[in-house]
């Protein structure tokens, strides 16, 4: 018996299932998992991917583990999932929320992940609905690697906002970046788009500043890994060219996260580990279609799976707590109440 659903994720009492993300679009597979060791292999191969439900999958998967092993060492486990993904701060917020538990015995740890589980909903009902009430009808909306509900536990975040729009009978068009080098965009927005009845376009990453050029963006939509408590943030790598492209363009960019993705003990993005991935990655291609590979095969690869945008780049930050602009995160109010 199911006991919670999102759209990539089925918990159990004593397992949880993930949509692997790696099979989307051509197949929905549903696979179980009931180890750390199976949830790091997955979260590793981004079978199961997007901050927020790294973090939540991550709580659920301790969870059960201390259930079973009522007198293991729940924190060496613990620090053995923390370490999986550095960069996303998501799952530091999880697992910190998990280990404050830990006197309190296994029951309350499995309810402490359900009540991670159900805060998540909540935070992307809310931060959508603030990122919808910035868009209009003909809103030409250009978005970058996938933010909607397969990464969350609810309706997503910066595609949470645009179908909330959607359901307010907002008409827009979205430009999807395909997002190198796992193709998130082409792959998992795409079919997000479709799903939604959202009229959209594929485009490649390098596509973005040609497209601004032509006038044909309205606003840029992206979520975030981290935000630091200047605003920098880290978000998959490409996004900080699109702020780039987006401020010479004049055209508004926006970051939208739930309060679970700042980070008020980072002080800047220099200070945010960013995780390095397989050259392989770039080197070619490997998923439900198959693997081909287009380089030398000891062609040496950079593979930074994240980039940090500077806060000065950025319009606002739409969070569940509220929209902040430049001047309100300088003096942080985003910061304020972050428990």
């Amino acid at each position: 018996m199911v006991n919670l659903q999102s759209r990539s994720l089925r918990v159990y009492a004593d397992a949880l299932e993930y949509l692997d993300q790696t099979r989307l679009p051509q197949a929905e597979e549903w696979v179980r998992c009931d180890s750390p060791d199976a949830w790091q292999h997955a979260v590793k191969h981004l079978a199961i991917r997007g901050a927020p439900l790294i973090g939540l999958s991550a709580a659920f998967v301790l969870a059960q583990y201390a259930a079973r092993h009522p007198e293991s060492e729940w924190q060496a486990v613990s620090d053995r999932l923390r370490a999986t993904r550095p960069t996303a701060v998501n799952l530091m917020y999880c697992l910190d929320a998990m280990e404050a538990c830990f006197a309190q015995g296994a029951n309350a740890l499995a309810e402490r992940a359900k009540a991670l589980f159900e805060e998540d909903r909540a935070l992307c009902q809310r931060m959508a609905e603030r990122g919808a009430d910035l868009l209009a009808s003909g809103d030409r909306v250009l978005t970058h690697c996938n933010t909607g509900a397969l990464a969350t536990a609810g309706v997503g975040t910066a595609i949470g906002a645009l179908a909330i729009a959607k359901q307010r009978g907002i008409d827009l068009h979205v430009y999807v970046d395909e997002t190198r080098p796992l193709l998130q965009g082409g792959r998992l927005t795409a079919w997000e788009m479709a799903d939604l009845g959202i009229p959209y376009q594929l485009i490649t990453d390098s596509m973005a500043a040609s497209l601004m050029a032509a006038g044909k963006v309205d606003k840029v939509m992206v979520g975030a890994d981290r935000i630091c408590a200047n605003g920098d943030f880290a978000n998959k790598v490409g996004t900080y060219m699109l702020a780039v492209a987006a401020h010479y363009h004049q055209v508004p960019f926006y970051v939208v996260a739930p309060y679970t993705t700042v980070d008020p003990a980072c002080a800047t993005g220099a200070a945010i580990p960013i995780e390095q991935r397989d050259g392989a990655e770039v080197r070619g291609a490997a998923g439900a279609f198959g693997e081909v590979v287009w380089a030398p095969s000891d062609a040496p690869v950079w593979n930074p799976a994240f980039d940090v945008t500077p806060a000065k780049l950025v319009t606002a930050w739409i969070l569940d707590t509220g929209v902040f602009d430049s001047a309100a995160i300088a003096r942080g109010e985003h910061l304020r109440g972050w428990r």
